[in-house]
């Protein structure tokens, strides 16, 4: 018995020195996170996200981005890397080009040229044709690590955001993986950047933001909305800012949503003003009360990957519109289609789209 005793308390005294000291790739910053709205007033829980019809995508899965084009075909970002191409009813598919990486937004020039945001590759541009051409993967010699979402504006310029400047995709286990270890560390190293192809020149246009998800641009081209998917808010910024550091007071930079129920992500131009956005996960309380405790989230990071607080599915998506009123919010509790990153307006459907995800959601409206 003593032997048996001995051998248990070594095993706790290695088990206690793992979960002390086995070195992880974060470095969490504290910080404090407001307390959480729940289910409330213009988010109050409904069941308008249930029940969606589905258009199968064979043995592709992760429908992130969606974008109907001037061709009237459905454009389709998948994890495999290929993007699809589709009649609105889902017939018809077939592969219109293959990145080699991961497209997370893309949106069309005026030229026709499907413009990519490659969380792998960076920016790039894929003309009618299907060759693909590098627009930018760098910011002077600083990588473009996390390239996540991307608007076309009228004068052509583009603008992403570049979701985290500590953790690659490429490097650190895929999107999802890379999203986890950035807003668990909360150093807020996303920024928006802008693309000039003009004059092939890329600079930053704000910075400081707790993984910068998704872009949509204000009707007149004078600001842009941004998802800042860690701090649970949406920001509106100008165009015309230069390296803005948002965590420090500016005019040309306002949140405009805040302390939402769930994870911002991807934004789109809908309807009659509207601008779509996706949340992909609920609220977790225990990430919120880990705001303030950095050694507890390396801790958490140490432990097997189904213990970490991962929010479970719940189906959530809304509307605001560009002075931040919420005029459509649509919800599925039971989360059977998952990761409701965000939202495709036709005049006769809302497309839901998913990180990952087996088909291709829908409501008819």
């Amino acid at each position: 018995m003593k032997k048996a005793a001995l051998i248990l308390v070594l095993i706790i005294a290695v088990a206690g020195v793992y979960l002390i000291f086995w070195p992880v790739p974060i470095e969490p910053v504290r910080w404090t996170a407001s307390t959480a709205p729940g289910y409330t007033g213009p988010h109050a829980v409904n069941n308008k996200l249930a029940g969606l019809q589905t258009i199968s995508l064979g043995a592709e899965e992760g429908p992130e981005h969606v974008v109907m084009a001037r061709d009237g075909k459905l454009y389709v970002t998948v994890a495999s890397g290929n993007i699809l191409r589709m009649n609105p009813d889902g017939s018809a598919q077939e592969v219109f080009a293959n990145t080699g990486g991961r497209v997370l937004g893309f949106d069309f020039d005026a030229a026709g040229h499907l413009i990519a945001a490659d969380a792998v590759k960076g920016l790039l541009s894929i003309s009618p044709d299907r060759k693909i051409t590098l627009l930018t993967d760098k910011v002077g010699t600083d990588p473009i690590r996390y390239a996540d979402a991307v608007i076309v504006a009228g004068n052509g310029k583009m603008y992403l955001s570049d979701a985290s400047t500590r953790f690659a995709p490429a490097t650190w286990g895929g999107t999802f993986e890379a999203s986890v270890l950035d807003i668990l560390e909360q150093s807020s190293t996303g920024r928006i950047l802008e693309y000039d192809p003009a004059t092939r020149a890329t600079r930053v246009v704000a910075q400081g933001l707790s993984f910068a998800n998704g872009v949509a641009l204000s009707q007149d081209g004078r600001f842009l909305f941004v998802s800042e998917t860690g701090k649970y808010r949406v920001w509106k910024i100008s165009v015309d800012a230069s390296n803005l550091d948002v965590a420090q007071p500016n005019p040309q930079a306002s949140v405009l949503l805040d302390n939402l129920p769930g994870y911002p992500d991807n934004l789109m131009r809908g309807l009659d003003g509207r601008i779509w956005m996706g949340l992909a996960k609920p609220r977790n309380p225990t990430v919120d009360k880990l705001a303030d405790q950095p050694f507890l989230r390396k801790l958490t990071l140490r432990l097997p990957r189904a213990m970490w607080p991962i929010p479970p599915s719940y189906g959530h998506v809304m509307a605001f519109t560009e002075d931040g009123k919420i005029v459509a919010d649509l919800q599925d509790p039971s989360g059977a289609y998952p990761e409701t990153t965000g939202v495709t307006e036709t005049p006769d459907r809302l497309y839901i789209q998913s990180l990952h995800a087996k088909s291709l959601g829908w409501l008819a409206k």
